[in-house]
């Protein structure tokens, strides 16, 4: 599951619901941009700001961590924040100090709205993450989730993109010791890509172009030209006249528009020679 926190800060709802960025615009008051372009909807931008004192903001904050920490198996969780819609991804250190220390999670419930206070677990959650599975809902998890099996670890035929952090887990409790956690996080003293240091000391030394990762369905090719796979082009050539604005020709994207193009082979059983 997507974790999904929300931050109490400033941030950018990004979304190609058109009609629901229009309900955040009269919300907010803020400033709202859409752009229609060769889409099924609108995308649009509005800021936005989660306040702690707002019943509902507060609820969403508490939702995101009581997920988090009541789901047993690190690798049914991922870090995220839906970025930007929930908070900026530069706040991932705030939520592992959360997720880490119940202490920090008490501060900050302290500060929120009283009904949303009452009505949250956190209280009676006793759970503090560990560092592997911080390791796990923010790297391993993601990486088996998607099939990157040179992804997430760091066992033979991993890629060397590794990030290095000033803490040593044999010194530092995590639980009280959470502002460390959170200030280490934010600040990497290495960060490693495809083996070529990019980040010391929090600035960034180098930069290396990345990769575009896409999904090839091995066995749903529109060349082979079998039955099963006609029939099911046929049905989706169908459903697109039926129920999309978008032609079924204009959907793909060639290759040659990607990169760099880094494919992720996926076997399917819907269409056989």
């Amino acid at each position: 599951l997507d974790m999904g926190q929300v931050i109490f800060t400033d941030t950018t709802t990004m979304t190609a619901d058109g009609p629901w960025q229009y309900t955040l615009y009269e919300l907010s008051g803020n400033k709202w941009v859409n752009h229609d372009v060769e889409v099924e909807t609108s995308s649009g931008i509005v800021p936005f700001r989660y306040r702690r004192k707002n019943y509902v903001h507060a609820t969403m904050w508490s939702i995101g961590l009581e997920l988090a920490l009541l789901i047993e198996d690190p690798w049914k969780i991922y870090l995220t924040t839906d970025h930007p819609n929930g908070g900026p991804f530069t706040s991932y250190p705030r939520i592992v100090s959360w997720l880490m220390s119940g202490r920090a999670r008490a501060r900050t419930l302290k500060r929120i709205n009283e009904k949303a206070r009452a009505r949250s677990l956190l209280p009676s959650i006793d759970r503090e993450y560990t560092f592997y599975e911080i390791a796990t809902v923010t790297r391993a998890g993601q990486a088996k989730a998607l099939g990157l099996k040179n992804k997430g670890h760091l066992g033979v035929g991993a890629d060397a993109d590794i990030a290095i952090y000033n803490i040593n887990p044999k010194e530092i409790d995590p639980s009280k010791d959470y502002k460390t956690i959170r200030k280490a996080f934010s600040r990497a003293t290495y960060t490693i890509k495809d083996g070529e240091i990019v980040v010391k000391n929090g600035e960034i030394v180098k930069t290396l172009s990345g990769k575009t990762y896409w999904i090839n369905f091995e066995s749903l090719s529109l060349e082979r030209g079998s039955s099963n796979c006609s029939r099911v082009v046929a049905d989706l050539k169908r459903r697109f006249r039926e129920y999309w604005t978008v032609e079924f020709e204009n959907y793909f994207i060639p290759e040659s528009y990607i990169g760099p193009s880094t494919p992720v082979s996926i076997k399917m059983g819907m269409c056989k020679e």
